[in-house]
């Protein structure tokens, strides 16, 4: 018998989400050392030392289970941007708070809009519901607005999902573009505000989406810990809405979804805003150091607002193979419609020259 059969059709044809390659495979795979991952978007500077020292103190209860309702942390949030407790959800990382949208509000059937080039995870978690995506063509690489609103009233959307700034692409949508967006949006559509890159905007980008929430109440905010506040490993997200979404959302969230260790240290690193400071200011010297070295290779790159940059190269399987032998793992983006680009993370200034330098090794080859 073939047991896969018993599965919906909707669940055997997704196409399972593939994680950047770990350290640990590589270095079995070819037996190297000094390999450099620049492939997950991950902060290279690591946790907060305040957050790493809660998680260590929450290890003293690991027997006992997590905080169902997540007070302290939810308590930080509704500190750091004024909301209340019943805006808020939490999630295990921000994908978690992505299925918990679809699931909570879709039913087979039902019609979601994502732009092309968006986040992998946004068809995955429609899917997975049988509900219907609807991917809206890109302009210039990141989201048509117009052209989302206009599918998602015309074809009967019932939510939208939205990346900014977008991953892989590392686009921008201003404040101004996504108010506007919202504006003219019928309020039985919802939209998934996806700002796990939010930390890493220039204050001359920044715009307060929170404060939109009272206006439209058809607005879901999804953040995470896991990029600026480096806390990837503990899988710590959050969305805040209206209380009768994050109500509903709350009943199909699982039970203890976040770990006490994960709570313990989310807490420390909200209020560790110099270590983001930090972060931040590395992680743009970072991005004009790769942008400069892509340049001076003649390689053509997208314009990022994230913690990392898509580049285009010709070979793109081939190239991505090669710098995995010379220990540098990007991240090949083909399956986003993109076969001839990669996506490099921004590392410490050691770990991009070691990419810019293998780069130009590969290319010195041809």
């Amino acid at each position: 018998m073939d047991y896969t059969q018993l599965a919906p059709d909707y669940i055997r044809a997704i196409a399972p989400y593939q994680p950047g390659k770990p350290i640990s495979e590589l270095e079995r795979e070819l037996g190297i050392t000094g390999i450099v991952k620049l492939a997950s978007n991950e902060n290279p500077l690591g946790a907060s030392p305040k957050a790493i020292a809660a998680a260590r103190a929450a290890l003293d209860e690991i027997g006992l289970y997590p905080d169902g309702n997540g007070f302290a942390l939810k308590d930080a949030l509704v500190q750091r941007y004024g909301v209340k407790h019943e805006q808020i959800v939490l999630g295990n990382g921000s994908n978690d708070l992505l299925e918990l949208s679809t699931r909570a509000f879709l039913s087979v059937g039902d019609k979601v809009v994502y732009s092309a080039h968006a986040f992998a995870v946004y068809a995955l978690a429609t899917q997975a519901v049988g509900a219907t995506g609807i991917t809206v063509p890109a302009q210039a690489y990141g989201h048509d607005l117009e052209a989302m609103r206009d599918a998602a009233v015309t074809q009967g959307a019932k939510m939208i999902f939205i990346a900014n700034p977008n991953n892989p692409t590392g686009t921008f949508l201003s404040g101004d573009a996504l108010r506007d967006f919202m504006t003219r949006l019928p309020a039985d559509i919802l939209v998934v505000l996806d700002e796990a890159y939010n930390e890493y905007l220039p204050a001359e980008c920044c715009y307060d989406s929170i404060s939109w929430l009272q206006e439209f109440p058809n607005l879901i905010i999804s953040r995470t810990l896991s990029k600026a506040y480096g806390l990837a490993s503990l899988r710590v997200g959050y969305a805040m809405a209206n209380p009768q979404l994050i109500d509903m959302m709350n009943r199909v969230r699982q039970p203890f979804n976040v770990n006490s260790m994960a709570q313990a240290a989310a807490v420390e690193a909200i209020k560790d805003t110099d270590f983001v400071q930090q972060t931040f200011e590395m992680n743009r010297r970072g991005m004009q150091q790769l942008t400069d070295g892509l340049r001076k290779l003649g390689l053509e790159y997208i314009p990022s607002y994230g913690n990392f940059v898509a580049f285009r190269i010709g070979g793109a399987t081939a190239m991505y193979r090669r710098l995995l032998e010379l220990g540098v793992i990007v991240r090949p983006i083909a399956n986003y419609d993109m076969p001839d680009w990669l996506r490099v993370s921004i590392g410490l200034e050691s770990q991009n020259d070691k990419f810019l330098a293998a780069l130009a090794q590969i290319i010195g080859e041809k």
